[in-house]
């Protein structure tokens, strides 16, 4: 049953964002292809059936956006409705879906968190030096964050589910490959095929998401349990990543193929099939897609490498990389006069909201990735724990894969979702505020709080800059607003992790010794959390104005 909104369009027929106005219909939008309902077109002489028009006004008074307030405008559906009674509910078949796509990501947060726990093992087996041992990990980040935008867009124009199922598959091959690698090149190859693998791979999953439930209460909560899983990957696999080592760290690599092949199993089982999206015979933005990839993987380089190079070096890359970059603006605004279809339209960057989602992303990864680098080379380096020791010190902060699920959907409809991320990231300061001044001899119940605070920023920020970072844009671009927040997400962690190692290295050699490089190094995430709050709280303050002015521009 469809039901129709009050709010009126914009006079110029398009979205906040730039794009055509999206139409949505109260029906269970996972159909026999995986993608949302479209409404016919009414035949000549008949009206079309109402359908609700996305809410394109300002952001209400309490910051909540269109996601938040969708059932409070339309309210819930009938009885004749394919929905349960209740907003949140999900079905059998929902369920069995999120489940594959929640495994999904969660293999993705256990295989990078487990593989950073088995390092020193893979140097010590292997023979790797300091700079081989590096390239292990910054040969995944160079995957994924080089190919993330190409692959959210291929999401949206080769099909959702084709590049998830075919990537997943392409992940587990490469991750058996990985645990068999006898030499350091080979283990490196390998990182870098899973790398783009997971580029493919995740932003294809969350669109399956945001097509496949409609917005409201059901899409956010979809949206908070895909997160908490996330976060409960990571967090699970650094105790996972310190047990298997002890075995081996070749089991390390193969325990995600086992997981991954249940997954895809999963997946050809319960995600439905979906016909090839129509391109209306417009070619693929091959150039595009050539020179983004290049200026991401160059400036991810050396971003990277900077820790690690000289500063000529790393200059000469990042700006290589920004000129491919400036390439690849022309190059789509040159696509879209011509009337061709380009593979990021500029126009989805005019979103306020979009773009302060993506900044906030990068902060926010950066801060954490940032601290997780510096704590855990305070803990084992200074303190002398083991990797076990301290991966159950750490896992402490993935208390929010409770939370997401639980406490978050009931903060996001008492108070929105940009209050509810602006909390979570002073919440996040706090935490690294507590670690500032950061003792030689701390026992782990001083270390607690700020540990527990951490936690619960993610579950407050992750979640709910998921769902702001995805609403408002169309159908057909889902793919690539995924791509967009995981390649901030991904360049973010980069930048963090050179960051607070430049900033460690700098002032290692005074007095204080290592200690004081820690303590100069976590200021570096306690800047970024602090900044990504003040990006927050302009954007409350836009939101507000635009509540206020509505009546009058009304």
């Amino acid at each position: 049953m469809s039901t129709t909104h009050a709010d009126p369009p914009r006079p110029d027929g398009r979205d906040p964002v730039g794009g055509p106005l999206r139409t949505t219909t109260a029906s269970d939008p996972l159909d026999a292809d995986g993608d949302a309902h479209r409404q016919p077109a009414a035949p000549p002489g008949h009206q079309a059936p109402p359908t609700a028009a996305r809410r394109t006004g300002p952001e209400p008074a309490d910051g909540r956006g269109a996601a938040d307030t969708h059932h409070a405008r339309t309210g819930p559906p009938g009885p004749a409705g394919s929905e349960s009674a209740a907003p949140a509910g999900f079905r059998a078949r929902e369920w069995g879906v999120l489940l594959v796509l929640c495994g999904a990501i969660f293999l993705e947060g256990i295989d990078v968190a487990m593989l950073n726990v088995a390092l020193p093992s893979i140097r010590a087996d292997l023979g790797l030096s300091t700079g081989q041992l590096q390239w292990v990990m910054s040969a995944y980040v160079l995957g994924y964050g080089g190919f993330m935008l190409v692959g959210g867009r291929a999401a949206d124009l080769f099909g959702r589910r084709r590049m998830f199922v075919f990537w997943l598959a392409v992940f587990l091959v490469f991750s058996g490959l990985g645990g068999l690698a006898d030499q350091g090149w080979t283990l490196i190859a390998a990182r870098f095929v899973t790398g783009v693998a997971a580029a493919f791979m995740t932003p294809a999953g969350l669109s399956i998401i945001t097509t496949g439930f409609p917005e409201g209460p059901r899409r956010n909560r979809a949206l908070l349990i895909y997160s908490g899983t996330a976060a409960g990957g990571f967090s699970i696999g650094l105790v996972a990543g310190g047990l298997l080592t002890s075995l081996g760290w070749r089991w390390v690599f193969f325990a995600p193929v086992v997981l991954s092949a249940l997954v895809l199993a999963g997946a050809l089982a319960l995600v439905p099939k979906a016909p090839h999206p129509e391109r209306n015979g417009q070619g693929v933005d091959v150039l595009g897609g050539l020179t983004v990839t290049g200026a991401n993987v160059l400036v991810v380089l050396g971003v990277e490498r900077a820790a690690h190079a000289s500063a000529w070096a790393t200059a000469l890359t990042v700006g290589a990389g920004a000129v491919l970059l400036a390439v690849f603006v022309a190059v789509e605004h040159r696509t879209e006069r011509r009337g061709d279809t380009p593979l990021l339209r500029l126009g989805i960057l005019r979103s306020g909201r979009l773009v302060r989602a993506n900044v906030t992303a990068l902060l926010f990864a950066g801060a954490f990735f940032g601290f997780q680098f510096v704590v855990v080379l305070y803990l084992r380096e200074l303190r002398g724990w083991s990797t076990v020791q301290t991966s159950f010190a750490m896992v402490v902060i993935g208390l929010d894969a409770f939370l997401s699920p639980t406490l978050v959907p009931r903060l996001v409809e008492r108070f929105g979702n940009p209050r509810t991320i602006f909390a979570g990231l002073l919440s996040a300061a706090a935490g690294y505020a507590v670690f500032a001044p950061l003792g030689a001899d701390w026992s782990y119940l001083v270390m607690l709080p700020g540990l527990v605070l951490l936690g619960l920023a993610f579950a407050l920020v992750y979640g709910p800059l998921t769902i702001v970072a995805t609403d408002g844009v169309a159908e057909e671009e889902q793919g690539l607003a995924g791509g967009l927040l995981y390649t901030s997400l991904q360049f973010g962690a980069a930048l963090g992790l050179s960051a607070a190692a430049a900033v460690d290295v700098a002032f290692a050699d005074g007095a204080g010794g290592p200690l004081d490089g820690y303590r100069a190094a976590l200021l570096v995430p306690l800047a970024a959390a602090l900044l990504a709050a003040v990006v927050n709280a302009v954007g409350l303050v836009a939101d507000r104005r635009s509540a206020a002015e509505a009546p009058a521009g009304g």
